[in-house]
């Protein structure tokens, strides 16, 4: 397991709960607008030892709710059942941001009951999935049986999408909304352009792109909101 980041508080990352989060490294997806580009291969720096953030969160216990596990992928990471039951022996719940794509591990943690959260990333329609994920082809079928068990575990969760000038149309989104028809809630935030993205140049939508296409999930979803957009 490489640890290429750790924030000691956000207010962000966990909904409702003050919380630290750790950046894994390794990506299977290679999505051209990341923010997190710098994680997504083996060659990602180190930056902290699981000892050294598990001392850290010891000592912050009493002021943190949660902790936030995200990469990268985090389902990659060998020892990840691990890491996060010894954050739980802290006394502090752990969600977990995904893409799905390895539904079997987080179908075990579950299992386990090592979840408290679920984020998992809809990156577009299934059609234009692969083009979005930044990869030849991809099984959708991994990424449905996700969206399935989430929807059933029984924990609470969000699915989300970066919605991309370039990559996403309004036919995306309906796509998306059958793909996780019956879901609680869905978000949808807008790109935001940065020095850290792996293919520069996209650009964001206006609001009122961004309320067309919460308009056209509805109809799929219970709730409906976008994230980091003033109404």
């Amino acid at each position: 397991m490489k640890i290429c980041g750790f924030q000691k508080t956000t207010l962000l990352d966990y909904p409702g709960h003050v919380a630290a989060t750790i950046f894994l490294g390794l990506c299977n997806f290679r999505c051209p607008f990341c923010h997190n580009s710098d994680l997504l291969t083996g060659d990602a720096e180190e930056q902290f030892t699981v000892d050294e953030v598990l001392d850290t969160l010891k000592k912050r216990a009493s002021m943190l709710e949660g902790v936030c596990i995200t990469g990268g992928e985090p389902t990659l990471s060998c020892g990840l059942d691990q890491l996060i039951r010894e954050i739980r022996k802290l006394g502090l719940k752990v969600k977990l941001d995904t893409n799905g794509y390895r539904p079997d591990v987080i179908k075990a943690l579950c299992a386990e009951g090592l979840l408290d959260y679920i984020a998992m990333d809809i990156k577009s329609s299934p059609e234009n999935y692969a083009m979005t994920a930044g990869v030849r082809s991809i099984n959708m079928f991994l990424i449905s049986e996700s969206v399935r068990f989430i929807l059933s575990s029984g924990i609470p969760y969000e699915f989300r999408t970066t919605a991309v000038k370039g990559l996403h149309t309004e036919e995306d989104f309906a796509g998306i909304g059958r793909l996780i028809q019956g879901a609680e809630r869905y978000f949808i935030q807008n790109y935001v352009e940065s020095d850290r993205v792996l293919y520069p140049g996209f650009s964001s939508f206006r609001k009122e792109e961004l309320l067309k296409f919460a308009d056209i999930v509805r109809p799929f979803v219970k709730e409906v909101s976008l994230r980091g957009v003033d109404y």
